[in-house]
């Protein structure tokens, strides 16, 4: 049975073939001629997100909590999550020289072996050298990714010696964290309505959207900290990305994890596990101090006097920034 328009389409097809490959081309630069116009727009896309990747504005992402338009993760402020995000960045490289690999050859194959350029295909159907390449070079790969893989995970699971212990324990849905080393101090984290936002940013005090709490859990800079986490109700997760932690709180079992935060300032997660109506609704925020601020706060906590808590951390943030502006100044 005729079928209507087979002629157009085989005619357009053979003239499509000859503009592909001119005679005596080589299958690369027939593929990059093909791409003609496109060229210059792919060389600006893969520019523009190299540019996002490296520099260090608003494209990547910041530490202690999400960026706008962020590309990678947040920054590192521990050693696990710092050996992580060198993982990622290593596999990243990995990934993309197979892409690319791959990319070459069906372009090869598309323009090389098309039915105009190589009318008589071959019937080869083994080979030897070929077939164990490609079986021993995957292989080669996989170790080369899987030793990195399992030194880190080693490392997350291998507990220094903790200089300070936190027991976190997830509601539905705010989080208490408590102190065992330091009495009966336990604090609820509940999230800011943005009434109390506003009201904290008016007096100089960042409290981003979603994340901001009424009390912040306080841990020194450069000490471990061993989080013991648990759950009253459901299944929660306790996760801080920039110390590269991250553990499920399960109801009846002692979940743990640990970190040693490497710079000041405050940090926040989320829980990461479905938990019901405001699952949304449980920012986690700890804030990093000096080993003097955090001994006054815990004093603070221990004789019930929140209010001289919150009035230490509000101090030394006060000079975090002075600091911060002193060094700016003079680097311009």
């Amino acid at each position: 049975m005729a079928r209507a328009g087979v002629g157009r389409v085989k005619a357009v097809r053979d003239q499509a073939m000859r503009g592909t490959r001119a005679p005596g081309e080589g299958a690369i630069a027939a593929a990059w001629r093909v791409l003609g116009k496109w060229r210059a727009l792919a060389l600006l896309a893969t520019v523009a997100v190299a540019a996002g990747w490296l520099a260090p504005g608003a494209a990547l992402a910041g530490t202690g909590q999400p960026s706008p338009w962020q590309i990678n993760f947040q920054g590192a402020a521990s050693p696990i999550a710092e050996n992580m995000l060198s993982f990622h960045n290593f596999v990243l490289v990995i990934s993309t020289a197979i892409m690319l690999f791959v990319l070459v050859l069906m372009a090869i194959v598309i323009l090389r072996y098309n039915e105009r350029a190589n009318p008589t295909p071959s019937k080869t159907t083994h080979n030897t050298a070929l077939e164990i390449t490609w079986t021993v070079i995957p292989i080669i790969i996989l170790v080369v990714i899987a030793v990195p893989s399992f030194k880190l995970l080693y490392d997350q699971y291998s507990f220094p010696k903790p200089d300070l212990t936190i027991k976190a324990i997830g509601h539905q849905w705010y989080w208490t964290h408590e102190y065992p080393d330091y009495g009966d101090i336990s604090i609820d984290s509940v999230m800011l309505d943005d009434e109390e936002r506003a009201e904290l940013i008016k007096q100089g005090i960042d409290a981003p959207r979603m994340l901001a709490v009424d009390n912040e859990i306080v841990v020194p800079v450069n000490k471990v900290v061993h989080v013991l986490v648990t759950a009253d109700d459901v299944i929660h997760a306790w996760t801080i990305p920039s110390f590269g932690s991250k553990v499920d709180a399960v109801p009846g079992r002692i979940t743990s994890t640990w970190f040693k935060a490497t710079k000041k300032g405050i940090f926040y997660g989320q829980c990461s596990e479905l938990c019901g109506r405001d699952h949304a609704r449980m920012p986690i925020a700890i804030r990093v101090v000096d080993q003097d601020v955090f001994d006054r706060w815990i004093a603070a906590m221990k004789a019930d006097d929140e209010d001289k808590a919150k009035e230490i951390i509000r101090a030394a943030i006060e000079r975090e920034k002075k600091t911060r502006r002193l060094a700016e100044a003079q680097q311009s």
